[in-house]
């Protein structure tokens, strides 16, 4: 009698950590050009950069998708200017007090972290068509966002405004639905040497999904 035993990856395993999904190659080059990140593979092991504390990005014009950001827990300043990055959803990400994404080609961005009051935040607009389509801009809270960051401190396009929930792509309500309904793709399992396998028998094996998360299994034949 078989019996599948699944456990959802929540502890590391005989060395094997939480793996973070990053599908921009771009991104995952300037990972590993900083040395939290050694092959190209769309992923990258989530305790080798949650303990990291400022990410500079800046002037590679290629980064398009920030996915996998949200797993820099400790980020307190990120530049990820001079980009093409369309989308920006900071709002995991806790104890940022620096934001500088000015010169993008963004679309939607989210910035309702928690830590506004805290943060110094520079983007441009509108000037030589970069985040010229940008428009809604989330944050904590857009009358605290209106009276003291729409004093000059940033440069706002005309078509810009604070929201609390500006029900885009990058919303934290949107974000929180597409959890949920959101099927994830397997992309490979690999046993715990790291190496792709069909699976054995009592063998330890790790499913590894589009969406960054990775489940342990285990087939116990009794």
């Amino acid at each position: 009698m078989k019996k599948l035993l699944l456990i959802l990856l929540c502890l590391p395993f005989i060395g094997f950590g939480q793996l973070t999904y990053v599908p921009d190659n771009y991104f995952e080059q300037e990972l590993i050009n900083l040395g939290y990140d050694n092959i190209l593979d769309d992923f990258v092991i989530t305790s080798s950069i949650d303990t990291v504390s400022r990410l500079d990005i800046f002037n590679v014009f290629g980064i398009v998708d920030m996915t996998g950001i949200q797993d820099f827990t400790s980020l307190t300043y990120l530049n990820c200017s001079e980009n093409d990055i369309t989308e920006l959803d900071i709002s995991f990400n806790s104890n940022l007090d620096t934001l500088i994404c000015d010169y993008n080609n963004l679309t939607c961005l989210n910035i309702s972290n928690g830590n506004n009051s805290n943060m110094f935040l520079r983007i441009f607009s509108g000037g030589g068509g970069f985040n010229e389509f940008l428009s809604c801009i989330e944050v904590d809270d857009s009358v605290w966002a209106n009276v003291n960051w729409n004093n000059g401190s940033i440069s706002l396009g005309t078509l810009m405004y604070f929201s609390n929930n500006c029900n885009n792509a990058c919303s934290s309500t949107i974000s929180k639905i597409n959890e949920h309904t959101t099927n994830k793709e397997l992309l490979r399992t690999i046993d715990v040497l790291g190496r792709e396998t069909k699976g054995t028998k009592n063998e330890p094996l790790f499913y590894i999904y589009d969406d960054g998360t990775v489940e342990k299994r285990i087939v116990v034949e009794q």
